[in-house]
């Protein structure tokens, strides 16, 4: 059994596990915690009612949170021309082609995020067997692949996240970092869970979000009351 802390405990204390929460209590809880040397990251899980054996009923998608995300992204842009240079110049960490596209087949993963433009799809699937077990793949669902790769770096710089559902149904999502204040924090998991229910599967049956928990990265779990969000603008 893992051993937790004095901290996670005295938290712990303070969450009820047989309760569903409202998004307003579990972010107090979360801002009153002792807080810990360095500044956590706020984040969200969600199991979702899908067949992930369907490939009809994949959750994939993208959002750009209204307060960010509280860290740098490091993001690949494989591109060249025009493109190159725009993804560049909006602060891309990673520019370039095929000696790129090489390197990652070698297994080099040092970057949170790739985009890319049409064209160099074709030459970058040559890397999918790296990329695509780490949902690290550009997709035209996520918008990370365009002509327009300035404009999608810029966005990413300022807070766009990418969500893909995993092999049991579940999204793994940053929503933060604990020093935000509770007003942003909701910000960020309203518009989070909106860009999350409008790509629900057409063919989906039942319950779409199963269950919501919200934590850091040091501290225990609150779960979320998943009625709250049947009308998310009301929240």
């Amino acid at each position: 059994m893992k051993k937790r802390s004095k901290r996670y405990k005295e938290i712990s204390k303070k969450i009820d596990a047989k309760k569903f929460y409202l998004l307003g209590e579990a972010v107090e809880i979360i801002k009153e915690s002792p807080k810990t040397k360095f500044d956590e990251t706020v984040n969200l899980t969600i199991q979702l009612g899908i067949d992930t054996s369907n490939q009809n009923m994949q959750v994939r998608g993208a959002v750009s949170l209204p307060k960010g995300i509280g860290k740098k992204v490091r993001i690949l842009a494989i591109a060249d021309g025009k493109e190159a240079d725009e993804a560049k110049q909006e602060g891309a960490d990673f520019v370039g082609g095929d000696e790129l596209i090489e390197k990652i087949q070698k297994g080099w993963t040092d970057f949170d995020s790739v985009v890319t433009t049409p064209d160099m799809m074709k030459k970058l699937a040559k890397a999918g067997k790296v990329l695509g077990p780490r949902g690290l793949m550009p997709s035209p669902k996520t918008g990370t692949v365009a002509n327009d790769l300035g404009k999608i770096v810029k966005e990413m710089k300022l807070g766009r996240v990418e969500f893909r559902n995993d092999k049991f149904g579940n999204l793994h999502l940053v929503v933060g970092k604990s020093s935000f204040s509770g007003s942003d924090l909701k910000d960020n998991i309203i518009a989070l869970v909106k860009a999350v229910l409008k790509e629900k599967p057409h063919n989906s049956k039942g319950d779409y979000l199963n269950k919501v928990y919200m934590f850091t990265s040091m501290g225990p779990s609150i779960r979320l009351d998943v009625r709250q969000f049947a009308d998310i603008s009301k929240i």
